[in-house]
């Protein structure tokens, strides 16, 4: 890919970005992505095909400006389940309010914008990748809660990680991000771990 039209979709990528962390819950066209990065619509779509395939790349892109796979580097480095659950925690934990104004804008609409949804199932779908190898770990060193099945562990952990919940907490309930933090690592470990 020549330089140039690299440095176009990184412009493009950023663009989106702004317009969903300042959107307000309104969908982002692709006639605001084309006009926030200064090129024609029809350049966008040379980039980018769909409105899905721009919002899932921002997605990405979001996580790698964030440094995501470095962050996830302990947990998936630990020695013992219970290490790879704590880092895990402590990661994501740390990361949801870097992604929050992305996050909501794409919640804000996602019954109305299917494009959204595709983009937020995805990352979705990537978390719960990361609950369920960390409780995976944890069943590995035959620490799982005999309660539960690895599944059914991996979905209670995805499920206390939702950014919703964090939300819920830290905005609503005024947690502290290290009360977040450290109360999910205990709820994780009294639910989830003998």
């Amino acid at each position: 890919m020549s330089s140039k039209k690299n440095d176009t979709r990184v412009n493009i990528l950023r663009a989106t970005w702004k317009l969903l962390e300042s959107g307000q819950g309104k969908a982002v066209r692709m006639s605001d992505i084309a006009k926030r990065a200064g090129i024609s619509r029809q350049a966008l779509y040379l980039h980018f095909k769909t409105r899905t395939d721009i919002l899932i790349a921002t997605t990405l892109y979001v996580d790698d400006m964030n440094g995501l796979e470095n962050r996830l580097r302990k947990s998936r480095e630990a020695n013992t389940g219970h290490e790879r659950l704590e880092a895990f925690i402590d990661a994501w934990g740390k990361y949801i309010p870097e992604i929050y104004n992305v996050s909501k804008a794409l919640l804000a609409v996602l019954d109305t914008d299917a494009a959204a949804a595709n983009a937020w199932k995805g990352r979705m779908q990537a978390l719960r990748e990361g609950c369920h190898a960390a409780m995976e770990a944890v069943n590995n060193d035959g620490m799982l809660s005999p309660n539960f099945t690895l599944k059914k562990a991996a979905d209670i952990l995805w499920t206390l990680l939702s950014v919703r919940n964090w939300e819920l907490l830290t905005q609503d309930c005024g947690w502290s991000q290290e009360d977040y933090i450290r109360n999910m690592k205990q709820s994780a470990r009294t639910l989830l771990v003998k």
